[in-house]
C-alpha cells in the first residue's frame, strides 16, 4: 500500500524513537534498584575518582622521569620518580580494588531483591498464567537473567563511571602537553564512533536472541528431567536428543553471532589505536627533530595513547555486557509487571468460620473466549453433604471445583459459600479453610513428616501421625528405613504412586478442612489401598461439605447428591438409586463401567 512520500521512513524513525525509548526506561529501572545503597555507592565513586586520578598521574611521572633525570642522568632523582610512581599505582589500584568490592557487595543485595520480587511476583499469579508459561523459562528469568543484570550492576557503574574518568582525564593532560599531537591523535575518533555505533546495534538484537534461546533450552531441559521415566518408558531418547540438540545449536548459533560481533569490536579499536600510536611516533618525532617537544614528552604522550583506548576498550565491553543486560531485563521486568488476573477485591473481607453452605448461581466459563467449559451450573450443597461430579474425561468436572476456590474466575454467575460471594473474601482467608486432593500428587523435598505437615505448619508430631492412622497411611509409613523422617526424592519419587497418593489424603486431613475437594483422589491407586482411603473418607467426610470428582463410579455411590455433567452442563442431578433407575447417561455410565471391572 502507497503511505505517500517519507511514510515508511517515518514508521521506521517512529519505531526506532520507540526502541529507544523503551531501552532508556528499561536502564532507569534497573538503576533504580540501586537507590536505597545512595550512601555506599558514594563512597563507590569517590574511590573510582581517586583512582582515576591517580592513574593518570603514572604517565606525566613517567615523561617527567625521561626529561629531568634519565637525559641528565639523575639517579636519586629517577629513584624517587620511580618510588613515587609505584606509590601511586599501589593506591590507585588499592582505590580501584575497594570500589569493586563495594558495588559487588551492593549488587549481590540488589540481586536478592531482583530474585525475591520476582518470586512473590511468581506465586501471586494464577493458575491460567502458568497453562501458558513453562516453568523453566521462569526459572531462566528468575536465574539467568537476574544473574546477567547483576553482574552488570556489580562491575558496570564503576567501570563505567571510571573509564569516563579516565577517557576525560587523559584527553586533558594530552591537550595540556602538546594540543597540535593531541589533535593529531583524535583524528582516529570519528571512525572509532562510527564503529561503535555499528556495533552495538548488532550487539543489542543478538543478545536479546541469547536470552530468548537460553529460556527455551531451559523450559526443555526441566520438562524432560520431569518426564524421564515416560521418556525411557516409551523409548523417546533418540527423539528427545534430537531435539534438544536442537535447541541447543540455536543457543550456540545465537551465542557465537553475539560473541562474534563483540569479539570483532577489540580487534578494531586494536588496529584504531597502533594508527594513533603511530601518529604519535611519526608526527612527535618529526616535532622532536626540530626541537619542538622533548623525548619525554613524546614517551608520555605515547603511554597517554596506549592508556587512551584502554577506556575506551572497557567501555566497549560494558556495552556489549549491557546489551545482554538490557535483554535480559526486558524479559524479568516482563514478568515482574504481569498483573495477577484475580486478585482480591478492594474491600474483600476475611472468609468467617465456614458452615459449608456452596451454592452455583447460574455459573458458567471458559478458559478462552467462545470456547465454553461450563454454561449455567446451578447446584446447592447443604453443609456436610458430599457432591460427587460424574462425566467423561474433559467435561469440566475439575473446572468447577477450582472455581469453587477460586483458582478461576467464573465468567458469569456466582459462586457463594454461606452466603458470601467468592470474589467477595480474601483467597487466603477462603483457602485456607478448604482442602484439596488432586489426581496428580506432589511431594516436597523433605521428610514424609515434613510433608505431611505441610497441610498445617503448627501440628505436632502426634498430631501428624494421627492424620496418617486416620488416612490409613501408618503402616507403610512406619515400615519405611526411618519412619516418618524417612526423606522423600525428588516429588517422592521413592515411593509408589498410591504411597504418594496417601500422603497427599493424610496432608488434607490434617489441614481440617471445612470444604474438601477430592479430585479423583483414588484414581492412582489398587483396590485394597482404595478401600483403606474409602473407610478413612466415611471418617473424614462427617460434617464437611465435600465435592468429589470420580474416577471409579462405585466410590461414589453413598454421595448425597451425583451431578453428572455433559456438553458443558449438569444434566442429571440425584442420589445413585435415583439415577440408576431413571436409566440415563449415569446409568449408562455406571454399566458400562461395572461391564468393563467385571471382563478383568
Amino acid at each position: 500500500m502507497f503511505h505517500g512520500p517519507g511514510g515508511g521512513f517515518r514508521r521506521m524513525a517512529g519505531l526506532e524513537e520507540k526502541k529507544a525509548h523503551d531501552t532508556r526506561r528499561t536502564l532507569r529501572r534497573m538503576l533504580e534498584y540501586l537507590r536505597p545503597f545512595w550512601a555506599r555507592g558514594i563512597l563507590v565513586m569517590v574511590l573510582v575518582v581517586v583512582s582515576a586520578l591517580l592513574q593518570l598521574a603514572g604517565p606525566y611521572l613517567i615523561g617527567r622521569a625521561v626529561d629531568q633525570f634519565i637525559v641528565v642522568g639523575d639517579r636519586p632523582g629517577l629513584a624517587r620518580t620511580i618510588l613515587l610512581l609505584l606509590a601511586v599505582y599501589l593506591v590507585g589500584w588499592v582505590a580501584m580494588g575497594r570500589s569493586f568490592y563495594l558495588m559487588a557487595a551492593i549488587g549481590q543485595r540488589v540481586l536478592l531483591h531482583m530474585r525475591t520480587q520476582i518470586f512473590e511476583r511468581i506465586q501471586s499469579l494464577s493458575l491460567s498464567f502458568f497453562d501458558q508459561h513453562e516453568s523453566g523459562d521462569l526459572m531462566s528469568r528468575l536465574v539467568n537473567d537476574v544473574q546477567v543484570i547483576a553482574q552488570v550492576l556489580n562491575m558496570g557503574i564503576v567501570q563505567f563511571v571510571g573509564s569516563v574518568l579516565g577517557l576525560v582525564g587523559i584527553v586533558i593532560a594530552m591537550l595540556a602537553l602538546n594540543v597540535r599531537l593531541a589533535l593529531a591523535t583524535f583524528t582516529v575518533l570519528p571512525a572509532m564512533f562510527l564503529v561503535s555505533f555499528v556495533f552495538s546495534k548488532r550487539a543489542r538484537t543478538a543478545f536479546r536472541r541469547t536470552r530468548e534461546t537460553i529460556g527455551q533450552v531451559s523450559a526443555e531441559l526441566e520438562e524432560k528431567i520431569a518426564a524421564v521415566r515416560e521418556v525411557q518408558a516409551f523409548s523417546r531418547e533418540e527423539e528427545n536428543q534430537s531435539r534438544f540438540a536442537q535447541l541447543i545449536a540455536a543457543d550456540r548459533d545465537a551465542n557465537v553471532q553475539a560473541v562474534g560481533i563483540t569479539s570483532a569490536f577489540s580487534p578494531t579499536l586494536n588496529v584504531l589505536s597502533s594508527v594513533a600510536t603511530a601518529i604519535v611516533a611519526g608526527y612527535g618525532g618529526y616535532l622532536a627533530l626540530r626541537g619542538d617537544v622533548t623525548v619525554g614528552l613524546i614517551v608520555a604522550l605515547l603511554t597517554y595513547v596506549r592508556s587512551f583506548f584502554q577506556p575506551i576498550r572497557s567501555l566497549a565491553q560494558l556495552w556489549a555486557h549491557l546489551q545482554a543486560a538490557l535483554a535480559g531485563a526486558e524479559r524479568v521486568f516482563e514478568l515482574i509487571d504481569t498483573e495477577p488476573d484475580l486478585v482480591d477485591a478492594p474491600d474483600a473481607v476475611e472468609m468467617p468460620l465456614i458452615v459449608g453452605r456452596v451454592v452455583f448461581d447460574n455459573v458458567s466459563f471458559a478458559y478462552k473466549a467462545d470456547e465454553p467449559v461450563l454454561e449455567d451450573v446451578c447446584l446447592v450443597a447443604e453443609p456436610g453433604q458430599t457432591i460427587a461430579l460424574v462425566g467423561v474425561t474433559g467435561v469440566g468436572k475439575t473446572t468447577l471445583v477450582n472455581l469453587l476456590g477460586r483458582f478461576y474466575e467464573a465468567t458469569s454467575g456466582s459462586v457463594t459459600i454461606d452466603g458470601h460471594d467468592v470474589r467477595q473474601v480474601t483467597r487466603s482467608s477462603l483457602r485456607r479453610q478448604m482442602g484439596v486432593v488432586l489426581q496428580d500428587t506432589f511431594l516436597f523435598s523433605g521428610t514424609v513428616a515434613d510433608n505431611i505437615r505441610y497441610g498445617r505448619l503448627d501440628a505436632s508430631d502426634e498430631e501428624v501421625i494421627e492424620a496418617a492412622k486416620l488416612a490409613g497411611a501408618h503402616d507403610f509409613i512406619s515400615r519405611l528405613p526411618e519412619g516418618y523422617a524417612t526423606e522423600l526424592g525428588e516429588q517422592g519419587r521413592n515411593l509408589s504412586q498410591g504411597q504418594r497418593q496417601l500422603l497427599s489424603i493424610d496432608r488434607a486431613v490434617l489441614a481440617d478442612p471445612r470444604i474438601l475437594i477430592l479430585d479423583e483422589a483414588t484414581s492412582s491407586v489398587d483396590t485394597r489401598t482404595e478401600r483403606l482411603i474409602q473407610a478413612a473418607l466415611e471418617e473424614l467426610l462427617q460434617g464437611r461439605t465435600s465435592f468429589v470428582v470420580a474416577h471409579r463410579l462405585s466410590t461414589i455411590r453413598n454421595a448425597d447428591q451425583l451431578l453428572v455433567i455433559e456438553d458443558h452442563r449438569i444434566v442429571e442431578r440425584g442420589t445413585h438409586s435415583e439415577l440408576l433407575a431413571a436409566g440415563g447417561v449415569y446409568h449408562d455410565l455406571y454399566m458400562s463401567q461395572f461391564r468393563r471391572e467385571a471382563e478383568q
